[in-house]
């Protein structure tokens, strides 16, 4: 029997530059299959602080963010988890009663992925991008113990305060790098964006290399997870990422765990684009 919407569904949001229907599909997903009386629906705006202060007013229960606001919603919520002051980005937001509380499951995701594929914390790495999906993968590497890696950014006050705050190294290119371990953190790849059809990694580095992680999540085959896959490297997708990080909302919203299966049901399903 098809969810009927009410007085008393609880309503779950995103927030990125660039909707897509991932988010909307998955957690509608789990919706259904868990007979939960909530419904999800992803936003865009050019008005962060009216969009957050309507999560607060509208009693929205749960708000996921995306670039580019990861930062700047900092100011707008009344408390940081952990796991969000940490690396002071914000992927999840939960209102509780008119409390907004800030957490981050990007990190959560990364860690997960890395240790399922077992990389190496004796690998080099170079990490593309200085934002907040950035310092998710730079607070996760830090913490499985890589020692050596570069931080890669063209906006260098933002690269090198990311490169201090975990003892790496700042480069504002890969010039002279061939680093086992490539990770892909900015946009470059992005379904709908300029970039769309460029490799965030040249030919060269991605030959060079042993893994290639892209945290885009759409498309699920970016230029740089099939190039990679082509030259018979490990990839790991953003998509992969999405998913894992996506469940950890879902529970916070919720409150409920879905099982494994249900979870790759879900993931699947919100592939399907």
């Amino acid at each position: 029997m098809t969810r009927m919407i009410n007085k008393d569904t609880k309503i779950c949001m995103s927030l990125a530059a660039r909707p897509t229907n991932f988010g909307t599909r998955f957690h509608n997903y789990l919706y259904d299959a868990l007979e939960l009386d909530y419904l999800y629906k992803a936003f865009t705006t050019h008005d962060l602080a009216a969009a957050i202060a309507g999560v607060k007013a509208l009693g929205i229960r749960g708000c996921a963010i995306s670039m580019p606001f990861k930062q700047a919603c900092i100011p707008l919520i009344d408390e940081l988890d952990e796991s969000a002051r940490v690396i002071n980005a914000v992927n999840t937001i939960v209102n509780t009663e008119g409390y907004l509380k800030g957490y981050n499951t990007d990190y959560i995701a990364i860690t997960t992925l890395l240790k399922k594929y077992q990389v190496s914390s004796d690998l080099t790495f170079a990490l593309k991008g200085s934002g907040g999906m950035a310092k998710a993968v730079a607070c996760a590497l830090k913490n499985l113990g890589f020692k050596q890696g570069y931080i890669i950014a063209r906006d260098e006050e933002s690269g090198k305060e990311l490169s201090e705050a975990y003892q790496y190294e700042y480069r504002p290119s890969m010039a002279g790098l061939a680093p086992a371990l490539l990770i892909n953190a900015t946009p470059v790849g992005m379904s709908g964006g300029p970039d769309a059809d460029t490799l965030s990694f040249s030919a060269d580095e991605v030959g060079t290399a042993e893994i290639v992680f892209d945290v885009v999540a759409l498309p699920e085959q970016t230029p740089l997870i099939r190039y990679a896959q082509e030259k018979q490297k490990t990839v790991i997708s953003g998509a992969e990422v999405f998913a894992i990080q996506a469940v950890e909302q879902f529970n916070l919203y919720t409150g409920v765990r879905p099982s494994d299966e249900l979870f790759k049901k879900a993931a699947a399903y919100a592939r399907q684009i």
